[in-house]
């Protein structure tokens, strides 16, 4: 579970910035809390003008997964600092993250400059309690190249994996990589904690761009009846017209047919080789599966059956409109975030789907009290702005200062009533994250037309 994002000095973030999903004081909705040594909330929205910066965050916070989990360092950390501040390329780059891992608190911590790992943390978290735990620190100054890597106790302390710490600092460990990384393939039980935290980048959090799909959907919805059956009955109560979602399963070289056996080939002997591997093919509207069963490969697609006065009709993903696969795009988060503790963190939810439809898929997931995980997204969709849905403490809001920097706040600031009409205030600008429209009443358009 997500506690609490920090950015400095990455893409509109000048400043010292955090985002969090730490309650306020508020007896409204008490279920919207997740209980443990610090509660945390299951939901947010997060609004902004076009530029505010809402994006930026969740592109910070996806690329710090994808860091930690590859070792390889995003150019953005290194290209993407402030702009607007001429010498940010010569100023540290931080990023840390709070999150609860099997009903542990971590945190973790880096920061970069040019390039280079300059720092870089992970902790048990105190949660402001009791005193921070420190499983290692990694320090690198830049000019001498003087790399100092500490480990905790119980690792200095095992006669095994004390080897390890020095091995890593002198023939493993990059300047540009992070030392969690090399965490994955530790097999003593002193590097548990590690691992977990480790397996929280991985698998945990969940970070949707707008162009981002599910992968392995067919997979998913042929192995876990549980997901079909949801799945299935979102799509019929939302009147897509769809009656069932189904899996076709035919072999390599009927899918590919004659004009394309070299492709069909080489996905084969990958296959082959490898049987346990899944091989995805992306066309424009859909993922075609590929996975070797009784030692033949066969491709596996969704279809669509469609109710038409009591006549089934087979559709292909790509004859269903942008809104019925946007939806069947979420449909993995919003399950899992259901019924597991993973953090699904979705930019531009609203994209492709109409609103009433996005609302009643947020509230019902607002009003489930059996969910387990955490939906965090952003979105310019007022509709969505509704008290009944949201605590004041799970709306927060993007905008620019007079330095172009972004600064973030939640709704709980304003201290509103929970009666208010949130929407009309936000669109009459009460709480800022809005477009400014002051010039655009100026503007002469008819000037443009009789120049042509």
């Amino acid at each position: 579970m997500l506690v609490r994002f920090l950015v400095k000095n990455l893409f509109s973030f000048k400043e010292l910035t955090e985002f969090n999903m730490l309650p306020g004081r508020f007896n409204r909705m008490p279920y919207h809390v997740y209980d443990g040594d610090i509660g945390v909330l299951k939901l947010n929205a997060m609004y902004g003008a076009n530029g505010a910066g809402k994006s930026n965050l969740i592109k910070a916070l996806a690329l710090l997964t994808v860091f930690v989990e590859s070792g390889k360092l995003p150019i953005d950390f290194y290209t993407g600092t402030f702009k607007f501040d001429r010498d940010s390329r010569n100023k540290d780059v931080y990023l840390g993250v709070e999150f609860i891992k099997e009903d542990v608190p971590y945190y973790y911590g880096i920061t970069l400059n040019q390039g280079i790992v300059i720092e870089e943390e992970l902790q048990i978290s105190g949660l402001g309690k009791k005193d921070d735990y420190t499983l290692f620190l990694r320090t690198d100054k830049v000019d001498t190249k003087e790399l100092e890597l500490i480990f905790c106790k119980e690792v200095v302390d095992d006669k095994e994996a004390s080897v390890f710490p020095l091995f890593l600092k002198n023939e493993v460990l990059e300047r540009n990589q992070p030392v969690l990384f090399h965490m994955a393939g530790r097999k003593n039980k002193v590097f548990d904690p590690f691992k977990k935290a480790l397996n929280w980048f991985d698998s945990d959090v969940i970070p949707v761009m707008p162009n981002g799909r599910p992968s392995k959907l067919a997979i998913h919805l042929e192995e876990n009846e549980g997901f079909y059956q949801f799945a299935t009955d979102v799509m019929q109560a939302f009147n897509t017209g769809i009656k069932s979602i189904n899996v076709d399963t035919i072999s390599i070289d009927e899918f590919f047919g004659e004009d394309n056996r070299q492709q069909a080939e080489k996905i084969t002997a990958e296959l082959k080789a490898d049987p346990d591997k899944i091989r995805s093919f992306l066309t424009a509207h859909e993922e075609i599966i590929f996975v070797s069963r009784d030692q033949k490969v066969m491709a596996k697609r969704l279809y669509f059956l469609h109710d038409i006065d009591g006549r089934e009709v087979k559709f292909a993903a790509d004859e269903e409109s942008d809104g019925t696969r946007r939806l069947l795009d979420y449909l993995p988060a919003f399950y899992a975030a259901m019924s597991t503790k993973k953090v699904y963190v979705i930019d531009e939810i609203e994209r492709s789907i109409h609103p009433l439809l996005i609302k009643e898929l947020i509230n019902k997931f607002s009003h489930d009290k059996e969910t387990k995980g955490q939906l965090i997204f952003s979105t310019h969709e007022s509709n969505l702005l509704d008290q009944e849905i949201f605590r004041a403490d799970e709306i927060w809001f993007a905008e620019k200062n007079k330095e172009g920097a972004t600064e973030v706040y939640a709704l709980s600031e304003f201290k509103e009533h929970h009666t208010i009409d949130i929407r009309k205030g936000y669109l009459n600008g009460r709480y800022g994250g809005i477009p400014f429209l002051g010039n655009l009443k100026d503007l002469n358009w008819d000037k443009y037309a009789k120049a042509d």
